[in-house]
Formats: structure tokens, sequence, C-alpha cells
């Protein structure tokens, strides 16, 4: 939440104009992983959300903003929130603002166990039959609930590919037509039921 002095859009010398300092704040935020983070790491600041004033031709006194932060690394889970509020903190002394910085933490990374993944990954290899197979290639910066679940016990979060261009159901999530073929779910079901007999030590491994 940036503060700064509303007034006349046509007097800015006046004002200290909370939409230009948000916006600056956003453009140097992206700049914190393309500039400070190891390229051979990874990391994503996102920015969705921006709110301010009520008319254009008034200049806000108060502007806010909202996004996410990812990470794989955990010590960039530290830094990274320290970062981002020396910058906002920067640009807001330059312009004469103040601030209010709110980090809430709320997901670690989700990490699978090697043992749980390999058993996992044999069993899909002798389930699933699709043109794309398996593959360990599908990392992605989404937040999961899993990733609680696998600091208290060894396990393994997978991905079901459930995209169907030929029946128009290959748009991806949060997208406004997004569904998926349910036929998947049948996959699921042998997947987690043979995983289970593997791992108790019913089946051959």
């Amino acid at each position: 939440e940036v503060h700064g002095k509303g007034g006349h859009a046509a007097l800015p010398q006046f004002t200290v104009d909370t939409v230009l300092v948000v916006a600056q704040i956003i453009t140097a935020l992206h700049t914190i992983v393309s500039r400070n983070v190891d390229p051979l790491e990874t990391a994503v600041i996102s920015v969705g959300a921006v709110h301010a004033g009520t008319a254009k031709n008034v200049i806000a006194d108060t502007a806010t903003f909202r996004g996410t932060v990812r990470y794989f690394k955990p010590e960039l889970g530290d830094w990274l929130p320290q970062r981002i509020e020396q910058v906002i903190a920067g640009i807001c002394q330059s312009h004469g603002a103040t601030y209010r910085f709110h980090y809430e933490r709320m997901y670690p990374p989700t990490v699978n166990d090697a043992k749980m993944a390999k058993l996992v990954r044999s069993v899909a290899e002798s389930v699933v039959e699709v043109p794309a197979g398996v593959t360990s290639h599908c990392q992605t910066m989404a937040a999961e609930d899993m990733s609680f679940f696998l600091k208290a016990v060894p396990g393994c979060y997978f991905f079901l590919g459930s995209a169907n261009g030929t029946l128009g159901l290959d748009f991806p999530h949060h997208h406004p037509r997004f569904d998926f073929d349910e036929i998947v779910l049948s996959i699921g079901v042998e997947l987690f039921v043979r995983c289970v007999e593997k791992y108790c030590g019913l089946v051959e491994t």
C-alpha cells in the first residue's frame, strides 16, 4: 500500500502521485529475478492486482497492489521478501511517498521424495498408453497443498495430462473455457491402486 499526496491532475507539482510510484515499483520488481537471482535458479514475481483512484482528473493519494512470489530454492524464501521491500522503500523514498508492506508466507516448494517418485514413474510407464507417454519435464510454479504433506511424509505429486484437442478440451487452467477429458480419471484411479499394490509388495517390483 503506497501513500502519497492527492490533488488535481492538472497540478501534479503539488502532489505525490501514487499511481506513478506504484508503476515504477512494479517495473522494478520484475528486475529482481532477471538481475538479482542466479540465472540457473528459478523464481517468479507477478503482480496480479492494482487499485488506485476514482476519477480520471484526480491524482490518488493511495494506491495498492498485490502479487505472488514463487521459487524452488528454499534460501530464496527468506531473501526475496527482503529484496522486494528494499525496492519498494527505495522508490517510495525517491518520490516522497510512504508505504505499508505485508508479505504472507503461504506455500513452501513442493518437493517429491526420490524413491516415491521412482515408484510412481515405474507404475505410470506400465499404465499410461498415450502418445505423450510419461515425462519428468513438468515442473511448474503453481502452489499446491501437497507441499505440506511432502514435508511430513515421503510422497510424490504428479500430473495427469487431460487435454483433448479433438473434443475442444485443451484450454489451460484458469482459462474461462477450461475443462478436461474425464477419461483421464480412470487412468488416475488405476495409477493410485497399482502404486499402493507395489508399495505394499502385493505385486512384483
